[in-house]
């Protein structure tokens, strides 16, 4: 039986070639997988201010509480955050009327990190495992903060977490095994 650490050495190994044959593929990212970034809508390409694109009124609305569902909440906030606008998804979050959703969770602890506040965004980290342990994202992210705190062991911890949970082919591991060998992620 071979143990995690081997195969995460084996797996570290491959990387070089993956990274060199699949650049471009990673690049453009698999349309099956569910943690590639998500694509730019009107709600960062036009909207300012805080504001989300109604698609039904076909204008940027400021967000509210009623005004869309989680479902909506979650992308716009996802949007925001990967467009650098961390207190904007942060706003949109707590919109969210399941609090316990690990979605939410997961992009509150992505939002606040990516803002500085590191330990905040564990926080939620280990509150979106806690609400689903096999959300892989949120393994990913939390592996990269871990990387960027100097915790390098934890962070191989959760790409074998990921791996083991089905997610090897996914861009959450892609991008948490990038990490891990110096590449920049997101």
């Amino acid at each position: 039986m071979t143990s995690p650490f081997h195969r995460l050495c084996r797996t570290t190994l491959a990387a070089g070639f993956f990274f060199g044959m699949a650049s471009a593929a990673f690049a453009a990212g698999d349309s099956n997988d569910n943690t590639n970034p998500p694509p730019k809508t009107e709600t960062t390409k036009s909207c300012t201010g805080g504001k989300v694109w109604d698609k039904d009124k076909k204008e940027c609305v400021t967000p509210k509480k009623n005004s869309f569902n989680d479902d909506d909440l979650y992308k716009f906030a996802r949007e925001f955050a990967y467009a650098g606008q961390y207190e904007n998804a942060i706003t949109v979050l707590n919109l969210a009327r399941d609090q316990n959703d690990p979605r939410i969770l997961n992009y509150l602890g992505y939002a606040n990190r990516k803002a500085g506040r590191i330990e905040l965004g564990m926080s939620y980290y280990r509150k979106a495992l806690q609400a689903d342990e096999n959300y892989i994202l949120a393994r990913s992210y939390m592996g990269m903060a871990l990387v960027e705190q100097g915790d390098i062991q934890g962070a191989r911890v959760q790409l074998v977490e990921i791996r083991d949970r089905g997610g090897e082919d996914t861009w959450a591991y892609r991008a948490l095994l990038q990490s891990l060998n110096g590449y920049r992620t997101y």
